[in-house]
């Protein structure tokens, strides 16, 4: 199985918005004691074991807009399916702090889900959605994204990024229909759409 951290490689994006995926990737690293030290398919990688399932950390080093250049070659090498892959990304549609699973669907004009979706030839994989809210009116969304995260939306980053890696783990543990009923909540539709 992949677990996937969308972002931006730098020193200069590890604060943003954009780069909530890879913050989860390096909570499920700290926390399964993995250290991302393997550079192969333009990706920082590492092997952890989650719930008993040999699972690859993959933070792709290729910029978001064409993260499927390094998901979408790992996936055949280790001949994997969509359904084995969980991408956390960062969703301008949900409020900030709140962390929805979801399987397939679109991009939702995310540059790096839609590369994905065009990589693997396909979208119907498993998303761990964190919520980084709407930019303010006239703002424009591609500047909001690569912005840090506001000074008080930095301190409840640890806690939102925690959810998020719990999210992961019910997926590798459960499948994502059981995640989605425990994180999402009853208030959710079947499919993890919000």
């Amino acid at each position: 199985m992949l677990v996937v951290g969308l972002g931006n490689p730098g020193a200069r994006y590890d604060r943003t918005r954009h780069n909530a995926g890879f913050l989860v990737v390096d909570e499920l690293a700290r926390r399964h004691g993995s250290v991302l030290d393997r550079k192969k398919f333009n990706a920082s990688i590492g092997k952890a074991t989650v719930a008993g399932r040999d699972v690859w950390l993959v933070k792709p080093q290729t910029w978001m807009n064409l993260s499927g250049q390094s998901v979408g070659p790992m996936m055949g090498f280790h001949h994997l399916s969509r359904g084995d892959v969980v991408v956390a990304h960062d969703d301008l549609d949900l409020p900030f702090g709140k962390v929805r699973v979801k399987v397939g669907g679109g991009h939702g004009g995310h540059n790096g889900l839609r590369d994905l979706v065009t990589a693997l030839g396909g979208g119907d994989f498993v998303r761990v959605r964190i919520g980084i809210g709407r930019p303010a009116p006239g703002q424009d969304s591609a500047d909001y994204v690569l912005q840090p995260f506001a000074p008080e939306e930095w301190t409840r980053v640890p806690d939102v990024v925690g959810k998020a890696a719990d999210a992961v783990e019910a997926v590798v543990a459960d499948g994502p229909a059981a995640a989605m009923n425990r994180i999402n909540g009853p208030e959710a539709s079947p499919t993890g759409a919000r």
